[in-house]
């Protein structure tokens, strides 16, 4: 077998225990996904990263943190940073001072987490604000294609200079449809130059500096009739050969509402994950199951992964492996407390607080 360690997991709580140590040291992990409730202190996640790591040192250690209503991370000298439609806003009054505050707020993000040891945020959102998601809402940047690229690749800036590298989701967009693909299985009824002259637009323009992207659980039955993650058409025919995407592909979370159903039918975690794979997804997330029966659908992906690829279900890729470690920090972080005094953090800080 290849050497791939494609699952992103997580664990029950804010401290590792025999069960999360085992799945740490599975072959087929990879990454290790953070949540609020893995945080009570700086100084307690520095050293629940610190152990992870010490269990894994190539674990890439990751964490949805955006700003505004999804930031995990809010205590304890942690920035509040601001939505990203709080941005776009300020465009609409001084671009130049815009792009500047979402350089700004990709540093403090990016700076702040790596002082904590973790290495990746999934950011920036690249859906455009159609007005009516609710689950997207103010964390896109704004409607126009053009500013939602700009304003990302300022975050991004500001991510790489501290670091981090950066992920483009939810492709091709999420912001049109209505439902929420945590709890339903949203369908986006428009056509495929509709889509690409619109919404995937910033994933064309940004395709030579993004790091990663994440797939919409989203079915656009015009294009394809399975969702974007799991749909070669989306990642492989279009993203990859139509836009020249060659950076790692992660899935979204498979236990989420938009993923338990492919082709009519209800699939399991692992079916979802060895379809996502089969897909042309280079990584696949499985998050809060830690907590459900032990753990037990963490251990049913693991290792019937690991029976799949035996079984010639799906094939393990050294190329989907040299992405997951592209994704991993170059340079070592700023310690928090020599950060605190930064030069640049402190302009950082400045400029977010608009």
């Amino acid at each position: 077998m290849s050497l791939h360690a494609p699952v992103i997991l997580d664990t029950a709580g804010p401290r590792l225990t025999a069960d999360d140590r085992r799945r740490l040291k599975h072959p087929l992990t990879g990454g290790l996904i953070l949540f609020a409730r893995h945080f009570e202190s700086r100084a307690q996640l520095t050293a629940y990263v610190a152990e992870a790591k010490a269990v894994r040192p190539d674990l890439l250690v990751c964490v949805d943190h955006e700003g505004g209503r999804v930031q995990r991370f809010r205590t304890d000298g942690f920035t509040h940073l601001p939505p990203m439609r709080a941005l776009g806003e300020l465009w609409m009054r001084d671009a130049m001072a815009a792009t500047a505050a979402a350089s700004a707020a990709g540093f403090v993000l990016a700076a702040e987490l790596r002082a904590c040891g973790v290495d990746f945020s999934f950011t920036p959102v690249l859906d455009l604000d159609h007005g009516h998601s609710a689950v997207i809402g103010d964390r896109a940047f704004h409607r126009d294609a053009r500013v939602t690229t700009l304003l990302a690749k300022s975050l991004m800036h500001g991510l790489m200079q501290a670091g981090m590298a950066s992920c483009g989701k939810h492709f091709p967009g999420h912001g049109f449809v209505e439902a929420d693909s945590h709890v339903a299985a949203p369908v986006d009824r428009r056509g495929k130059r509709e889509i690409l002259g619109d919404d995937a637009l910033p994933y064309g323009w940004l395709g030579t500096v993004l790091h990663s992207v994440m797939p919409a659980h989203v079915t656009y039955p015009r294009v394809d009739r399975r969702p974007a993650g799991f749909s070669r058409v989306w990642l492989q025919d279009i993203l990859r050969g139509q836009l020249g995407f060659t950076g790692a592909v992660f899935s979204d979370d498979l236990s989420m509402e938009g993923a338990r159903v492919l082709d009519g039918h209800a699939v399991s975690a692992t079916q979802a994950g060895i379809a996502a794979l089969e897909a042309g997804c280079d990584l696949v997330r499985l998050c809060n199951q830690s907590q459900v029966d032990g753990g037990a659908a963490v251990d049913a992906l693991l290792d019937g992964l690991a029976m799949a690829a035996d079984r010639g279900e799906w094939t393990p890729s050294d190329d989907s492996e040299a992405r997951r470690v592209a994704l991993l920090p170059q340079t070592d972080p700023l310690p928090w407390d020599e950060l605190m005094h930064d030069a640049r953090y402190q302009r950082a800080l400045e400029a977010i607080a608009f």
